[in-house]
């Protein structure tokens, strides 16, 4: 028989084996033509050929690794009706796939389902669920699970007591259960190992307990655990965190004295220190070490540089960087946007303010519900800079922006167009603004009006009547006083 599924077509022997058809369907990288080779081998039943363990298992693999789990499911159910006894192993391919997409609930049906399938379950199984249940937060469910694996007569080990330290460093009311447990783990004959070290002082350092991290750190180093990359960055990360710059440097030392390569995000959170402290420059050194190590930077790293770049006011540098990740492919938010303007107003160049937020406009670029209103804020901070350097058409241009994407307009925005359009006597626009005001229910105060009121008596023709108001006022009173 002829195979087409495969890039190069294959003819089967007389006597097809499974050993065959397992060959072709891993060969093949199109899902659809490894399901027609699985397909032409059920086709050979006629002939005597039957699909085992092995190949039910490899296209149920191949199905869920491309999200087609009713399919896998069929697959799975065609087994028990063929009498093909599914291992421990096919379930969890499905478990863990489920836990992958975010589905725990399905998760926990397929691991139900084993043993409708007369399916032994061993411990791996119960910590596969665990550990899904965990990852997806459902941490309620997973203790209840963990009291449902010791009733099943599952003793405790090293790896599920990992999972259960896990879901407990999760919440800040229940990590010191995790310590607890932690501390009881030799008596149990289950010695941690550098996974649960780690875990405890990642969980430590996110609850901002450094000093109790920093411990269990050396604790773990005299009883023969080796740290990983991780904990180290964990660690950095608490440090810089914590104001301790100089202990972040030394730990970022001492790892790459004992071998241990920093990953990016180890980098990103030491630059993060070293710009918090006004250290930028040490900083970019770090960059250009990291790429020597062909570590390429994330957003967090470059957002990161950026903001403290242009916090000293090295917008030159701070562009570079910003060209620079373009550059790499990536693709900057709102949040880098709001940096780099916000450092563009902190030395009043506020053009170049503008043009970044018409760049923002023009990209398609929104801010989210966290950088709402720093953005909204931006866009006030640039109108105003933009009217005390009396670039009205484009900080007019720039509120009408505003107002049309409904960016929300501060009352010292306000004033500041109107103080202007008052002072060039276009009051026809001053007067548009203050309509807008009181639409946004925004009041006036004493001195927006004060400034209308010195437009209107700055044009010539209401000053002329008005001294002449003033005169005949004069004349009658002097002869009123005549009279009497």
């Amino acid at each position: 028989m002829l195979v087409m599924g495969s890039k190069v077509p294959m003819k089967w022997s007389k006597q097809i084996t499974t050993q065959q058809v397992e060959q072709l369907i891993r060969a093949e990288k199109d899902l659809q033509k490894a399901i027609m080779i699985f397909d032409c081998g059920t086709a050979e039943y006629s002939n005597g050929f039957r699909h085992d363990k092995k190949t039910f298992g490899l296209i149920i693999s191949r199905l869920v690794s491309a999200n087609q789990f009713s399919r896998a499911e069929q697959i799975l159910n065609r087994m028990e009706e063929e009498r093909c006894k599914v291992t421990e192993d096919i379930f969890l391919i499905i478990c863990r796939a489920y836990g992958r997409v975010h589905k725990p609930l399905d998760a926990i049906r397929i691991f139900q389902k084993m043993n409708e399938f007369q399916c032994e379950l061993t411990e791996k199984s119960y910590i596969t669920v665990l550990s899904i249940l965990v990852t997806e937060n459902q941490l309620k469910m997973a203790m209840r699970f963990y009291q449902y694996m010791r009733k099943m007569g599952i003793p405790p080990s090293v790896v599920s007591l990992n999972v259960l330290i896990k879901a407990l460093c999760k919440n800040g009311g229940t990590i010191d259960a995790a310590l607890q447990i932690f501390y009881a783990m030799p008596k149990r004959g289950c010695p941690p190992d550098s996974y649960t070290y780690g875990t405890l002082i990642t969980g430590l350092c996110r609850l901002g307990r450094f000093g109790e991290a920093n411990e269990l750190f050396r604790d773990m180093e005299t009883k023969g655990c080796l740290p990983s990359v991780v904990t180290y960055t964990s660690l950095i990360h608490g440090l810089c965190q914590s104001e301790k710059l100089g202990e972040a440097v030394e730990m970022f030392k001492e790892m790459i004295g004992k071998g241990i390569e920093p990953n990016v995000y180890t980098y990103s959170s030491l630059m993060d220190g070293l710009c918090k402290h006004g250290l930028s420059s040490q900083a970019l050194q770090l960059l250009d070490m990291m790429v020597r190590k062909c570590l390429s930077p994330n957003m967090i790293t470059y957002s990161t540089l950026i903001d403290g770049l242009c916090k000293e006011g090295k917008l030159q540098d701070a562009l570079e960087l910003f060209d620079r990740m373009k550059l790499q492919g990536l693709k900057p938010d709102a949040g880098l946007y709001g940096k780099i303007i916000s450092g563009f107003c902190d030395v009043s160049r506020f053009p170049e303010a503008a043009n970044f937020l018409d760049e923002m406009v023009l990209g398609g670029i929104s801010p989210n519900r966290l950088t709402w209103s720093l953005h909204c804020r931006a866009h006030n901070t640039v109108v105003q800079g933009l009217c005390s350097e009396s670039d009205m058409k484009r900080a007019f241009h720039l509120y009408l922006s505003m107002r049309t994407r409904g960016i929300s307009v501060e009352p010292h925005t306000y004033h500041a167009l109107v103080k202007y359009f008052c002072k060039e006597g276009d009051l026809t626009k001053a007067f548009h603004i203050v309509d807008e005001m009181f639409f946004d229910g925004c009041i006036p105060d004493y001195q927006t009006w004060m400034d209308i009121f010195s437009g209107f008596w700055d044009q010539r023709e209401l000053r002329e009547a008005a001294e002449l108001m003033q005169l005949q006022l004069m004349e009658d009173v002097n002869v009123e006083a005549g009279a009497g």
